[in-house]
């Protein structure tokens, strides 16, 4: 560990470092026991999924999404997205027989139109969300959106707007060691590539793997987008990030333009003709992140208030958790992203943002390979080697961490654990997975996630859960769905003028115009 970090980490006191801050993100679909995606809307008995705190839907309204407050310790967030789970799959068990899909590919799928896109009600702001994900649709197709993962908010008091880029731009060199320690998406279901070109082996009948792969979530059939490909978005301060986010957003691209804004029967087909309709639309494996006022755009609330969080996008479901990570991942996260934080950090180049991308696809598809070699600094090093030595770097901001939040030894097991890892490659969640689908699902992909989703439902359903608990997500329900409505009878805009006025160019940089946020 360099001096200077070591001198970083001593500057910060046990009031910071108790000061962390966590929230979760889980995406999951609903599947019909057979494994197939349930095509059913999103049940009113979990309220309105535009308006509720903690439960709503991603791309589609197959497609649940649970989110978790922020919290103090990883405990409280892993326990409150348990009782989300809880109240769930009562709602589900009550209505029928749904569970949670517990991989990150998705199950079996329909053909893409029918795969249905997430509805908000009437509102401006619910049309907004819907016409935005039918944009998504026209543009990468319905397939690709209903892949599901977790995204990890993480916070510590008193880093500035330049810090968080200087963790953001460490995170982006070293995120291929968390698709390699935490990757759980390395097989998945042959209705999901159907008619599209790939790399895949088959594995038994209806399955497809990467022999070597950690997250395909993450690697060239995930999240991908030619044409977002060709943004090289900087991360090395704010107003270039701002200034290359404003481009995307206000260029228009000519495959999107023959799309048209609406059909010939009037029907939206998306919010805009620009290269990103909305900012959310931008991937990458994390984000810099404030929270908007009613109305904002995000890129704006950065500007104008800088960074207050980041958002880790890139991990898969983990199938052998119950709610999809566990402590000791988001313990390592924790130590990671202090990590990233506290590290030199060099301004990125275009050259180093091409070989982060080709590490990125080469650890998704073949991470677990013997000698794989990535691309650092110009040279070719061993995935392994260079892992080791980011963990090994950890030791001291877990102890630290340990030492401020009381927790025993459990961020150092966390470190311990990794290094094991990384000399033990069968033990990786892609790795068990894999042997699991073969010694035990007769190579099947499907029959896996669905074993794993059952065995995940009972567990959910035997916790303890109280009158109270119950009748406070109860409360929640009917709120949300009174919150929908009085949203719908304050509208008078009409819809076009909406939508016109939020994709404005000016409601992008410091202006102070306010609208109901689209997604």
């Amino acid at each position: 560990m360099s001096s200077r970090l070591q001198e970083r980490l001593g500057a910060l006191s046990a009031a910071r470092l108790k000061g962390m801050r966590r929230g979760i993100e889980k995406e999951s679909l609903r599947a019909l026991p057979d494994g197939k995606l349930a095509l059913t809307p999103h049940p009113l008995a979990l309220g309105a999924a535009l308006t509720h705190p903690h439960i709503t839907t991603d791309f589609s309204e197959s497609q649940l999404e649970l989110i978790t407050g922020v919290h103090a310790s990883v405990e409280a967030a892993l326990e409150e997205l348990t009782q989300v789970h809880q109240f769930t799959y009562r709602v589900l068990d009550t209505l029928g027989d749904e569970r949670l899909w517990v991989s990150s590919m998705p199950c079996g799928l329909p053909t893409d139109e029918t795969i249905p896109i997430g509805r908000y009600g009437a509102s401006n702001v619910g049309r907004a969300k819907s016409v935005y994900r039918m944009g998504l649709s026209h543009r990468y197709g319905r397939r690709m959106q209903t892949i599901s993962g977790i995204h990890y908010n993480w916070s510590l008091p008193e880093v500035s707007s330049e810090q968080y880029f200087a963790l953001i731009r460490n995170f982006r060199r070293h995120a291929f060691l968390l698709l390699y320690l935490f990757g759980a998406s390395p097989a998945l279901c042959s209705s999901f590539v159907a008619g599209r070109p790939h790399e895949l082996q088959p594995l038994g009948d209806g399955s497809m793997f990467m022999p070597h792969g950690t997250s395909l979530r993450m690697g060239r059939l995930g999240y991908q987008s030619d044409a977002q490909a060709s943004l090289a978005v900087s991360y090395n301060s704010l107003d270039g990030y701002g200034a290359s986010l404003q481009d995307a957003l206000t260029r228009p691209w000519p495959a999107y333009e023959a799309i048209g804004i609406q059909n010939l029967g009037g029907d939206y087909n998306q919010l805009a003709t620009s290269l990103l309709q909305i900012e959310n639309e931008f991937y990458g494996t994390i984000r810099p992140k404030r929270v908007i006022n009613p109305g904002e755009r995000p890129l704006h609330a950065l500007r104008e208030r800088g960074v207050e969080y980041v958002e880790v996008r890139l991990m898969d479901l983990d199938p052998f958790e119950t709610v999809g990570i566990n402590a000791q991942t988001m313990r390592f996260i924790d130590v990671f992203l202090l990590h990233c934080l506290l590290s030199d950090s060099p301004d990125d180049t275009p050259q180093e943002i091409a070989d982060l991308a080709h590490n990125q696809h080469l650890t998704a598809a073949r991470g677990r390979e013997p000698g794989l070699t990535l691309r650092r600094d110009g040279r070719e090093v061993p995935l392994a080697d260079w892992g080791t030595e980011l963990v090994e770097q950890c030791l001291p901001m877990a102890a630290a961490l340990d030492a401020a939040q009381g927790s025993g030894t459990q961020h150092a097991d966390a470190v311990h654990a990794a290094l094991a890892a990384l000399r033990n490659p069968d033990s990786l969640p892609s790795a068990r997975m894999l042997a699991a689908i073969e010694n035990e699902h007769g190579n099947s992909f499907t029959g896996f996630v669905r074993a794993q989703s059952e065995q995940t439902r009972e567990a959910l359903l035997g916790l303890a859960f109280s009158p109270a608990q119950q009748s406070a997500f109860e409360q929640m329900t009917a709120e949300s769905i009174e919150a929908q409505k009085r949203i719908e009878a304050a509208d008078t805009m009409p819809f076009e003028i909406y939508r016109e006025q939020y994709v404005s160019p000016t409601r992008l940089g410091m202006a102070r115009g306010r609208m109901a946020v689209a997604a």
